[in-house]
């Protein structure tokens, strides 16, 4: 998915649970890895968790994975549970394990293995917390309360330790046509629901939701001592109206040729001269840029006109809730647990706030800390053999890919020549940084969970500053190595694999190699295909934004897209709510092609000679069930609405189904025939990389 506006596309949003949910605990993983044997049945794939009654050419995602659905439950503190969940959950464990090792051993003063367990510690002191009530926040919330102008109100907006939204942000990002470069991009923002369709759709479920969040905005004003709570909350919930109004909708927002719009600081202020630039810049502590990239340019334009129209008095009331809400985690419990009534039960569909110390764990793996801890998670939790058996994987499928690229139908030499070079320069981060982040300017003190926060804030954003100055630093990571997922990078060209997801059912030194290249050899492919997808591959061999395609092959991959996106705009995950095939095309595609250049991947390892049936199982039949395993998933039906809306992955069963049912292999391997449910005639399967 993406998680940057300059193309960091990663495997999956969210999530995690427990390994014994898979029929083995984290110590027996462990002791299987050492003993050669496969974490996952006999061969890496779990038989017993298959429902045979099931047609794969009826629904493959329930061949693979019906009786384990069948037989087990969502815990009540997740919202959904799948394999990536599981890793998670494992990996929370593992590193909650290697922080209460450290905490006993002591490191010293200043060190981040130090910094790390402190902050978990604090994190974890709950009494602490709740005894210093809101005192710790009140300077902040006078400094809102003192606000009399607009441009007061973009000061603290911008500060840098105040946790506040705003419906436009400033953030720092690198330029998608100076990638050795950091830019301000300047983007919509300023909402407190996931998106938009919260707010603008007329179904009865987004209504109810809509009156509980006024509801819970009242709520926390309350709890702050607001005596005008209830006119406070309806006015917030209205200017927040009128900001989704003015939002793009996510799948235009993708749309890379719409967003990078470069203005000076003149042409910026001359084109939305509604909004304080100056002060907002000073605030945010870079007040000489010249040089900035607008997203979505004219609803940057909308929102600056609302800024300006909105009383000053309204944006109070807006900023003292968006900042309690962004710290309601460490202030008393009556603000957190409001918070996840809200966002836990009503957006995600969660019965229960997970326990302390797993909030803990993923507060110390988050942005600002994550590679403190991850320092002391690799040192237990990953091997040398690991990477370097994922290092010739990869290679493997540069290989396969590289093939497949010359033997496309559908592209002119001229044009496989640049994908080739593309391919060829894509860069490879496998397990951890090779540098870790420097902690020295960040201050960690026990017994100050909430003053750490903002510590943490402050340090990112001087960080930010600083790289507006410097050339880019490629060696840097966007995810912790204990992070359960994978991205690619389009302005770096570069893929990235942390050492948490190096893992079964993922990864298994001990599994067949066919489940493994179904496994993490597919999520290889569909990282590299992001590079080739519908926006990242709008950027070249250097990550610079810019068109390389000629005209026809950019219009054969469109009409290819296109017949992609309208298959899932066919799905109908819940009544009424179908996906948006446009708004997940790119990660689509990536499953799509990933999975083809794995399987040619996996034929080229067999050197010829035919794979060997296993308990009745042929190779190809293997390599199948291993990537349906992958996306093992139950959601929540709240959950399940949330991802429909904001996307860009299609829930796990459609990732499983709405893939394979294009592979003309998986048609031969499990007999799939056109009185099948998931059958398409060969002329409407979308063959793209």
């Amino acid at each position: 998915m993406t998680i940057e506006l300059n193309r960091r596309a990663a495997l999956l949003g969210a999530g995690a649970v427990s390994f014994a949910a898979l029929g083995v605990g984290a110590w027996q993983h462990a002791a299987a890895a050492a003993t050669g044997k496969p974490v996952l049945g006999r061969w890496g794939v779990e038989l017993d968790a298959m429902d045979r009654a099931v047609k794969p050419g009826d629904d493959f995602f329930r061949h693979v994975s019906g009786t384990w659905m069948k037989n087990t439950q969502i815990p009540p503190d997740r919202s959904r549970w799948g394999s990536f969940d599981i890793l998670q959950a494992k990996s929370e464990e593992d590193v909650r394990r290697v922080l209460e090792n450290a905490a006993r051993a002591a490191p010293p003063a200043g060190t981040p293995e130090r910094k790390a367990v402190d902050h978990y510690r604090t994190y974890l002191d709950t009494a602490s917390i709740e005894a210093k009530g809101l005192e710790p926040a009140q300077a902040d919330l006078a400094r809102i309360a003192a606000a009399q102008t607009h441009e007061d109100i973009a000061r603290l907006i911008a500060a840098p330790d105040m946790a506040a939204n705003a419906p436009i942000a400033i953030f720092v990002s690198l330029d998608a046509k100076r990638p050795d470069a950091y830019v301000p991009i300047v983007v919509q923002a300023g909402l407190g629901m996931p998106d938009r369709d919260y707010y603008l759709k007329d179904d009865a479920k987004f209504a109810e939701i809509r009156g509980k969040y006024r509801g819970y905005v009242e709520t926390m004003l309350k709890l702050a001592g607001d005596a005008n709570a209830a006119k406070n909350a309806e006015a917030i919930a209205n200017v927040e109206r009128a900001v989704a109004e003015i939002h793009w909708p996510r799948d235009k927002s993708r749309n890379r040729d719409l967003t990078y719009n470069p203005k000076s600081a003149a042409e910026l202020k001359s084109f939305a001269p509604e909004f304080p630039w100056d002060a907002g810049m000073e605030s945010f502590g870079a007040p000489a840029q010249n040089f900035f990239v607008v997203s979505q340019f004219d609803a940057v334009q909308g929102l600056a006109k609302l800024f300006r129209a909105t009383p000053v008095e309204t944006w109070r009331a807006y900023l003292t809730f968006h900042y309690l809400n962004g710290m309601a985690d460490v202030l008393p419990k009556a603000f957190d647990d409001a918070n996840f009534d809200f966002y836990g039960r009503v957006i995600r569909g969660q019965p229960q706030q997970r326990d302390r110390w797993k909030r803990a764990v993923a507060a110390v793996s988050g942005p600002t800390l994550g590679e403190a801890a991850g320092q002391l998670y690799v040192k237990r939790n990953f091997t040398p053999q690991a990477k370097a058996a994922m290092a010739a994987l990869v290679e493997n499928l540069r290989a396969a890919f590289d093939t497949r690229i010359r033997k496309l139908p559908w592209m002119t030499e001229e044009t496989k020549k640049a994908a080739l070079r593309k391919l060829g320069t894509i860069n490879v981060k496998i397990g951890y940084p090779d540098r870790w982040r420097d902690y020295a300017g960040l201050e960690i003190k026990p017994g100050e969970a909430f003053a750490n926060r903002k510590r943490e804030l402050a340090f990112d954003r001087a960080r930010d500053v600083a790289r507006l100055s410097k050339p880019a630093d490629r060696g840097e990571w966007g995810m912790s190595p204990q992070t359960v997922n994978a991205y690619y990078r389009s302005t770096w060209n570069e893929i990235v694999f942390p050492a948490a997801i190096l893992q079964p059912p993922f990864f298994d030194l001990a599994a067949d190699p066919a489940v493994n290249y179904g496994g993490i050899g597919a999520v290889i492919g569909h990282e590299i295909g992001h590079g080739f997808d519908d926006q990242g591959s709008k950027s070249d061999e250097r990550g610079i934004l810019r068109k390389w395609w000629n005209d026809e092959d950019e219009r054969r991959f469109k009409e290819l897209g296109d017949k992609l996106a309208a298959q899932y705009s066919a799905f109908e995950p819940l009544p009424g709510m179908k996906l948006n095939g446009r708004l997940s095309l790119g990660e689509n595609i990536g499953d799509l092609g990933g999975l083809n250049v794995s399987l040619e991947a996996y034929k080229i390892s067999l050197g010829g000679k035919d794979a060997p049936v296993i308990d009745g199982f042929t190779g190809v039949q293997r390599f199948f069930l291993g990537f349906g395993q992958i996306w093992r998933q139950l959601m929540r039906e709240e959950a399940m609405r949330n991802q429909i809306v904001q996307g860009p992955h299609s829930p796990g069963e459609y990732r499983a189904n709405g893939t394979v049912r294009n592979m003309d292999e998986w048609y031969e391997a499990f007999g799939v025939q056109p009185t099948d449910k998931l059958y398409l005639p060969p002329d409407q399967r979308v063959r793209i990389w």
